[in-house]
């Protein structure tokens, strides 16, 4: 059990903090979700078959994927939507972080990350990363990075177009807005490498898809995926 010093203790006290899902008041040793939430999070268990799970046959036959897991099931209004909002669109980017490092814990229990090199954040165009000020999924990447050791790859993958919000597009759609949106700009640092792309959500894998592509062309990489949340249709 985690031990909770009097100084954080009274912080909590001074400065309640709430519950990413359900804005309760968070009881000390509770990092971003109450533990009520955390127990009713749905999650996916993907990391014990990472290899044959709906997300992973959701990119078959459109990139090479090793191993794939999300660690939700995630659907608009949901407890898992919830904590992405917050991450995305509300100024939270501590919950990319501490959600990186539950996925670290949970998913390092089942070898999901062995044999892996390094870690890449699906990049953010440079006008959307002013705008947010942070990319969420570089957070997700740090939190995993502190769990399980693997280095953060972050100017290896670059956005080299801005792309329209996929959220409402259908599958071609979102396709044709996302191709040849990425290009690498580090080959050697990939190059002979497991890499684990990292995303906050999958819906349809079209920006997943187009990054592997985009990786593909540095020679002889070998690609899993792993995001919060998986979208399933």
């Amino acid at each position: 059990m985690k031990t909770i010093s009097l100084a954080g203790r009274l912080v909590d006290f001074a400065l309640p903090r709430p519950c990413a899902v359900c804005g309760d008041r968070l009881n000390p040793g509770e990092e971003f979700v109450c533990a009520r939430c955390n127990l009713h999070l749905p999650r996916t268990g993907y990391a014990d078959s990472p290899e044959d799970n709906e997300m992973a046959r959701t990119l078959w036959g459109r990139m090479a994927v090793e191993r794939c897991a999300a660690l939700l099931h995630f659907h608009y209004g949901s407890e898992a939507a919830h904590v992405v909002y917050g991450l995305k669109y509300f100024d939270h980017p501590d919950y990319g972080y501490l959600m990186g490092r539950m996925m670290g814990r949970e998913m390092g229990r089942s070898g999901f990350f062995e044999g892996m090199d390094l870690i890449i954040p699906v990049p953010l165009a440079r006008k959307r990363l002013r705008q947010r000020g942070y990319n969420q999924s570089e957070e997700i990447a740090e939190g995993l990075s502190r769990e399980t050791g693997l280095p953060v790859a972050r100017h290896v993958l670059r956005r080299q177009k801005v792309t329209e919000s996929q959220t409402k597009k259908g599958l071609w759609e979102r396709n044709v807005n996302v191709e040849d949106a990425f290009r690498v700009v580090r080959a050697g640092r990939i190059a002979h490498r497991h890499v684990l792309l990292v995303d906050d959500v999958v819906t349809t894998g079209a920006t997943i898809c187009a990054c592997a592509k985009a990786l593909e062309a540095a020679g002889d990489v070998r690609m899993s995926i792993l995001s919060i949340g998986f979208v399933k249709s």
